[in-house]
């Protein structure tokens, strides 16, 4: 008994904490509202495109109607090796990939939102050339993946504190 009134004593203290859920109303909701309404830019290179679609897929971005922000995102992908063998040969690569986007107002120009986000992965050197390759092109998808989650994540956030604050 003693249990069962500190759970609905926990369960009643929950509900007046002022946590709401990020997208609340569904796609019909403020949250994902605007994130349709967010256009990006092109992005440079290969790396660019990747994220350019990924980011796309995030945000649901609308075909149709005006857009009312722009994302321009600017990327850093570098390839570090390290790991030497006794012959200096590397056996180890890490990949590294930054952004930095900024969210822009249509309506005036202004930089509302300028952030960063970035993730890094590491590569085993193997005797293939081919191998080492494919492997350096997988970890790039997947740090776009991880980055392109991040953006989404900060953008929805901004969207729900705009969102309240009107």
């Amino acid at each position: 008994m003693m249990r069962r009134g500190a759970l609905a004593l926990v369960l009643l203290a929950l509900t007046g904490c002022g946590l709401q859920p990020l997208y609340g109303g569904g796609s019909e909701g403020s949250v994902a509202t605007t994130l349709r309404s967010v256009t990006v830019a092109p992005i440079e290179g290969q790396a660019g495109w990747l994220m350019r679609n990924k980011l796309v897929d995030r945000l649901g971005v609308s075909s149709s109607g005006a857009p009312i922000y722009r994302l321009d995102v600017a990327l850093e992908d570098n390839i570090t090796s390290f790991g030497l063998r006794s012959d200096r040969a590397a056996t180890q690569e890490r990949r590294t990939l930054r952004a930095r986007y900024q969210l822009v107002d249509l309506s005036n120009g202004s930089v509302v939102l300028d952030a960063t986000a970035g993730s890094d992965a590491g590569i085993d050197i193997v005797s293939s050339e081919y191998a080492t390759v494919a492997a350096e092109q997988t970890a790039l998808e997947n740090l776009t993946d991880i980055v392109a989650d991040q953006i989404a994540a900060r953008l929805a956030l901004y969207a729900s504190r705009t969102a309240r604050s009107k």
